[in-house]
């Protein structure tokens, strides 16, 4: 949580902002991609529910995973999304001086603290568009995290810069959770087994609507796959959410995320040209994710605004190195991104310079 030397709320969540939300809210504060999950997986999911008497066995699963990333399954650990994952790394690995690079999704700073951990920030900055200097990470980090493409700025940052990261001796853990949103996936290190002590997380949560499941996995060495495993209580991931996880890896379901990463390619080009019509907005426009980023003066009372004209928009001061001028934008489709610009430019008269 916030402290006074500390006033970013790191356990803030873009759930917040429609959490009991009043019916038509339309949701820009959550990077769930809408209309899912498919009814192809709902099936697969319904399905598995006939075996809830026996207790999970996630082989199957873990094989479908490893298979899918090219890799052996000694180096595939499934997790009750990627926050368990998170939290395994800071209890089960014996560093002492992790690092977290910001602005970034804030779940892995609140587990390592939580673990007792003294953390340290390496800023990323708006005037260099928030891309990776890894000079800036110091030398003698043993654990650096890191997320790409990065929460809330939409930064797709080269695989090669991320790389740079890699030493003996440290652990550089990369969340892509939102590698599978991009076409191609490019600049992804999952599947990469030649850097020393790489931890690769990703999630299912975001292209396939799985939130309430939790579901997501960890590629890594097979000694740290281990000593993670051994932190994990028995039996973590559900029979429903194996289930969801084996069928997510099937090449129909590739070929699904593809599809659906090339059009929210489109939608997003298409959100960042509208946002270019108002001269009071800048967005981070390198964005390779689901979101934008974008600061304006007065973003808070914007946020409010916006509202009550039926648009939830995420705030930005919980993201440690942003302030209270970010607000986090998600992509929606064409009808609905030109609904919002029309109550942005309605909240920005209303709000005044």
């Amino acid at each position: 949580m916030s402290t006074r030397a500390d006033p970013h709320d790191l356990r803030h969540h873009g759930d917040a902002e429609v959490r009991d939300a009043a019916p038509g809210l339309i949701d820009l504060a959550v990077n769930v991609r809408t209309g899912t999950p498919p009814a192809w997986l709902r099936e697969r999911i319904a399905d598995s529910l006939t075996g809830l008497a026996a207790y999970p066995d996630g082989r199957a699963a873990r094989a479908a995973v490893a298979a899918r990333h090219g890799l052996t399954a000694d180096r595939v650990l499934l997790t009750a999304g990627v926050a368990e994952a998170f939290v395994l790394l800071a209890r089960a690995l014996p560093v002492r001086r992790p690092v977290v690079v910001h602005p970034q999704f804030t779940e892995p700073e609140a587990a390592l603290r939580d673990a007792g951990h003294t953390v340290r920030r390496v800023h990323l900055h708006a005037a260099d568009g928030f891309r990776l200097d890894p000079e800036a990470v110091p030398d003698d980090a043993d654990l650096v995290m890191i997320g790409n493409p990065t929460n809330p700025t939409s930064v797709l940052h080269p695989a090669g810069m991320i790389a740079k990261l890699t030493r003996p001796g440290r652990i550089l853990v990369v969340d892509e959770a939102f590698m599978d949103a991009v076409p191609g996936e490019t600049e992804a290190l999952a599947a990469r087994t030649d850097l020393p002590g790489l931890v690769v997380l990703r999630s299912l949560t975001k292209t396939w609507g799985l939130a309430g499941l939790r579901i997501g996995y960890v590629l890594a060495e097979p000694a740290t796959v281990t000593a993670l495993e051994r932190a994990q209580p028995l039996w973590p991931v559900s029979t429903p959410a194996l289930a969801a996880a084996e069928a997510c890896m099937a090449p129909g379901a590739l070929a699904e995320a593809e599809a659906a990463a090339r059009l929210i390619a489109v939608e997003r080009a298409h959100l960042l040209a509208g946002l270019t019509e108002f001269d009071e907005i800048q967005a981070v426009e390198a964005a390779e994710a689901p979101f934008v980023l974008v600061r304006m003066a007065r973003a808070n009372a914007v946020r409010a605004r916006l509202r009550t004209l039926g648009f939830a928009a995420r705030r930005g001061d919980t993201f440690p190195g942003l302030g209270p001028d970010w607000l986090r934008l998600a992509v929606r489709d064409r009808a609905t991104t030109n609904r919002f610009l029309q109550a942005l430019d309605q909240a920005l008269i209303a709000v005044g310079p």
